[in-house]
């Protein structure tokens, strides 16, 4: 029997790339302020570091009220959330109520920021606190949104630690991934990346 040979085949620009592929992302929570001193959380994939120093971005848009908050107030929290926090990840995107608010989000507990004005996730892994640098708009309907890290949190045993092994880190702490279009992933299982001899950053 013939084996299937896989064919490189271009893809339909007319539509975006990154929803005919699977591809690999952090899943963030992004938490704001509103006018009216509520808070608000949504769902992130396309979010990363800015280079190696203590810089972060992350795509939105501005019919999006995290958007809104951001321009009004010019801060921002990140939750990385533990793999099972899947769902209330996925309850902060919920829509909203005429009177603007999320009711799915009532029972989820939160605690403040130390250094904004703020609030994350419980139970997350790493909590960043950020402050806008600026805005770049022109991505489509989409803007990047660029900031700085001003205080950082993370328990201590996820930590990097010497007297554990990196792959001993992961294991008994897995990372969540989102797998782009609707999937997400659980990674407890790593192997040191294979850099050349006198690699530098």
């Amino acid at each position: 029997m013939e084996e299937n040979k896989s064919i490189l085949t271009s893809l339909n620009l007319d539509f975006p790339v990154w929803e005919q592929i699977f591809t690999v992302h952090p899943l963030v929570i992004v938490g704001t302020v509103g006018r009216d001193s509520s808070q608000n959380f949504a769902p992130k994939h396309m979010a990363f570091p800015l280079g190696w120093k203590n810089y972060f971005g992350f795509v939105c848009t501005p019919k999006h009220q995290t958007y809104q908050n951001i321009k009004e107030t010019g801060v921002f929290t990140v939750t990385y959330p533990k793999p099972d926090q899947v769902v209330i990840t996925s309850l902060t995107a919920s829509p909203r109520c005429d009177d603007g608010t999320k009711p799915d989000l009532k029972p989820i507990k939160t605690f403040p920021a130390s250094e904004i004005d703020g609030h994350f996730i419980e139970d997350g892994y790493v909590f960043l606190e950020c402050k806008l640098k600026k805005f770049v708009d022109g991505f489509g309907e989409n803007s990047l949104i660029l900031a700085e890290i001003v205080a950082a949190r993370a328990w201590s045993d996820v930590i990097k630690n010497p007297s554990h092994s990196d792959n001993e880190t992961i294991y008994n702490h897995p990372q969540l991934a989102y797998i782009a279009p609707g999937r997400y992933a659980v990674i407890d299982e790593t192997q040191a990346f294979p850099f050349p001899k006198d690699f530098k950053k």
